[in-house]
């Protein structure tokens, strides 16, 4: 499922409106936890395309296994056609911008980026636990560095 998205700031709104549907539509309950945390990553990855980029983007939403309460995976990407990779920010007290990605690699279980073609693309994913498992990002394992373009980061 993909949406595409144009260099418009009220295009986050829609984007959030967007991935709200579609996870209802795949048994991801709207008050589920899950669907607060996707809706909240959708909103920071579109955010930082339509600011930075200036570029149309396309916001893609992948569910492997998520069906009727079972585990599995969402994955979010959305690939534009500017080169200039994220850069992660430290924000400062009471700075209005900045926590973007910082909110990304808290919340997701996985995230990255790559280059694409003239573009890049950012992906983020999140794990669909079984009743009374883990919950979300902040049990991930710490051992499962991420990759960003053959560089390797550990969560401390």
């Amino acid at each position: 499922m993909q949406l595409e998205i144009r260099p418009d700031p009220t295009e986050v709104g829609r984007a959030r409106r967007w991935a709200r549907s579609r996870l209802a539509g795949s048994g991801i309950e709207t008050d589920e936890s899950l669907a607060e945390t996707l809706v909240l990553l959708v909103s920071e990855l579109v955010t930082n395309a339509v600011v930075h980029t200036g570029c149309p983007a396309v916001l893609r939403l992948l569910l492997s296994g998520v069906r009727d309460g079972a585990g599995g995976t969402v994955r979010l990407e959305v690939a534009d056609s500017c080169a200039r990779p994220p850069v992660p920010r430290c924000a400062e007290g009471d700075d209005t911008n900045g926590r973007g990605l910082a909110l990304v690699e808290g919340l997701a279980d996985r995230w990255g980026w790559s280059s694409e073609g003239v573009g890049k693309r950012i992906w983020c994913e999140l794990d669909r636990c079984e009743p009374g498992s883990r919950s979300g990002a902040a049990n991930a394992p710490a051992s499962a560095p991420a990759t960003y373009e053959g560089f390797a980061y550990e969560a401390v």
